[in-house]
């Protein structure tokens, strides 16, 4: 791609003075510089705009804009009519802003393995903003930030970018488009996410919180959806950016949940009196145990700080001369929040969320979303609480670039392309409607250290939340493991030496998927549109059911499926082929009539029991793996009416247990 340096309207530059190093760049009354799409600008001093009110100059950045201090005295500040600084600064004199505003919610191409060298085209774009080497008391000047995101649902997920600004002020049309208050459950408060006690907090000075002073940079707020609207409409926030000195470079993970008891299933309460049950939400560690071991802890939520992208991809390996971290003790990372509800009887929580896990420092799962644009979120799932912390420098994750710094590229904020190594290998099921759109997903990772069937220790895995996914395998034949009914997998991981040929069991539960597409990476990286081998010479494969031949999953392509029903539709998937594609034992199992039926009249379901039933226990668990309903000794001679809540569009898990141990399972989706 063409890299301009400069593209300038009307623009007036002026150097001051080389011994005092303060301003490089002046940018004076009336003028205006315009830096477009694709450019980069680099200022290696301080920068400083002259004039207000009618007189008020300014950059208009499309593109990317570097501010680089080379001494303690170089600043990025707003001067008036008279020349005075102005320690509030001046809104309008610099702005970043939105290039494609109505592709906020697309993401952008990750590499095309079919042009290799070939920088992919994206399709959301937005001015950034880099500062380095001036100190966050030298940043008087203000940036005009513009954006939009998806609307998450009953509370926004933001992170806010900037220094001493207070929260009040995002109230109003010329900020987030409404007035926030500071009371609890209203829809129109803001909380932040406190990683020690694991709890969305109150803010510790109400709405005269500043944001950056009495709370760290790297904030998660949780912000009140009551007639907030960020997706229809641009917004634009004016602060300070944060500076990138020694003390906010970067952030030791410590501590998170470690003195927290969260009580036999998680019914012991937070400081606001709330069951931690009603919002904690842990899919890496809730297919080794529900409220056992480490889940929910551990788990450290974050807002981007800066005004450029964050590149997560990289994070769980060492590189020469890489962006210095290497979270070796990582889990996992979760972003791009959706569905996210609120009851005041059955708390909050979030529906589906995009998940990267790490496979020996790989990231799998939804790799094309590493990328975390200003004003985003995500969080970190770490597998223990180390006694030495780890440390996720923030400072060194920054990218112009919309695609992810490939393994073994030398770190920088414009860093470019690698060629593929590594044996990490994933298969992604992409579920489509009649019009060929996305409705749902779910990946198959194997590698030589990811783990077959269940584990306490699983290394890539997360469960789902979501209609559409796989089940846990039995680790020796394949196949449904009945044992772990409990939970099912948006990420699903086996060995590939020891479970090569098995099977892991898809399953449809979604009326409007009508196909599948398939995508796969070897490394992270798309293998090339039409073929089917890794460098293993191993493939992966699928069938439907009860079919009896398998057909290879080839890159790109899309296969007609019948649509999902409340019974599932079965589909077996494989990492290498087969030895014998005859169906067996695991495989041959006649069906148990026991059924989980809606009616219309009471708006609610009902247990149909087969028969030859007697006794029955009956299990809900909400697709986090919480449990929220059990009874036992149910008399099957007549049916059983399940006690949920209808005020909560989310999707629940049913097992079933005969007295003779006969299991069934079934998926509500509301």
């Amino acid at each position: 791609m063409k890299k301009n340096l400069l593209t300038v309207g009307l623009l007036a530059i002026v150097a001051s003075s080389a011994n005092s190093q303060t301003v490089l760049m002046h940018v004076d009354a009336g003028a205006k510089m315009y830096v477009s799409k694709g450019t980069l600008v680099y200022n290696g001093g301080g920068l400083q705009t002259k004039g207000s009110g009618i007189n008020i100059p300014s950059i208009e950045n499309h593109g990317n804009f570097m501010i680089v201090g080379n001494t303690t005295s170089d600043v990025f500040r707003n001067l008036n009519d008279g020349g005075a600084e102005v320690a509030d600064g001046i809104s309008g004199t610099f702005l970043n802003k939105l290039n494609e505003a109505g592709a906020y919610a697309s993401v952008n191409p990750d590499r095309n393995p079919d042009t290799p060298g070939v920088v992919p085209i994206p399709v959301y774009t937005y001015g950034q903003l880099f500062i380095d080497g001036i100190a966050q008391g030298n940043i008087k000047g203000v940036v005009n930030q513009e954006f939009r995101q998806p609307a998450h649902g009953s509370y926004q997920q933001m992170g806010f970018p900037f220094h001493d600004k207070t929260v009040s002020s995002l109230s109003g049309a010329s900020a987030l488009g409404k007035t926030f208050n500071n009371t609890r459950y209203s829809g129109n408060e803001i909380l932040y996410w406190n990683n020690t006690n694991v709890v969305s907090a109150n803010l510790p000075n109400g709405l005269n919180t500043k944001l950056g002073v009495d709370l760290s940079p790297f904030s998660y707020f949780i912000v009140g959806g009551a007639g907030l609207d960020v997706s229809n409409q641009t917004r634009t926030l004016v602060g300070k950016p944060v500076a990138t000195t020694s003390a906010q470079l970067s952030l030791q993970l410590s501590g998170a949940g470690a003195n927290v008891n969260f009580g036999t299933n998680g019914f012991a309460v937070n400081q606001y009196n709330e069951y931690y049950n009603t919002y904690l939400q842990d899919s890496f560690d809730a297919s080794a145990g529900v409220w056992q071991g480490s889940f929910g802890k551990n788990i450290y939520q974050f807002g981007n700080p800066y005004m450029t992208n964050l590149d997560l991809s990289q994070i769980a390996t060492a590189e020469a001369n890489g962006d210095g971290n290497n979270l070796s003790n990582i889990y996992g990372v979760r972003l791009e929040v959706q569905g996210v509800q609120y009851s005041s009887s059955g708390g909050g929580g979030s529906t589906s969320f995009k998940i990267l896990t790490f496979a020996s420092g790989v990231p799998t799962g939804d790799v094309a979303y590493a990328m975390v644009r200003p004003m985003g979120t995500f969080v970190v799932k770490l597998k223990s609480n180390l006694t030495t912390p780890e440390t996720l420098n923030f400072a060194t994750l920054r990218r112009f670039n919309y695609y992810r710094r490939l393994a073994g590229t030398a770190y920088s904020v414009t860093a470019g392309k690698n060629t593929l190594s590594g044996t990490v290998k994933q298969l992604g099921v992409i579920g489509l409607d009649a019009n060929g759109n996305e409705v749902d997903r779910t990946y198959y990772v194997v590698s030589p250290n990811t783990v077959s069937g269940h584990t306490a220790n699983p290394t890539v895995q997360v469960t789902a939340s979501n209609s559409f996914g796989t089940y846990e395998e039995n680790a020796i034949s394949g196949g449904y493991d009945p044992n772990y009914f409990s939970y099912w997998l948006y990420i699903n991981e086996a060995n590939e030496v020891n479970f090569k040929g098995k099977n892991i069991k898809l399953v449809n539960y979604n009326p409007n998927i009508v196909s599948f597409k398939f995508e796969i990476r070897e490394n992270a990286q798309e293998i090339a549109s039409g073929a089917h081998l890794l460098s293993s010479g191993e493939g992966f494969y699928y069938k439907k059911g009860t079919d009896t031949s398998v057909s290879p999953a080839i890159q790109g392509s899309v296969i007609a499926s019948q649509a999902g029903t409340n019974s599932g539709i079965e589909y077996d998937l494989y990492y290498g082929m087969p030895n014998n594609v005859v169906l067996g034992t695991n495989d041959i199992k006649k069906p148990s009539r026991t059924l989980v039926v809606y009616n219309s009249e009471i708006d609610g379901y009902f247990v149909r029991f087969d028969p030859s039933w007697k006794k029955a226990t009956v299990e809900v668990f909400d697709l986090s793996g919480k449990l929220v309903l059990s009874k036992k000794e149910v008399d099957a001679s007549k049916d059983y009416v399940l006690d949920l809540a209808k005020d909560l569009k989310i999707g629940y898990l049913v097992t079933i247990i005969s007295d003779k141990g006969e299991k069934v399972t079934s998926k509500i989706v509301k």
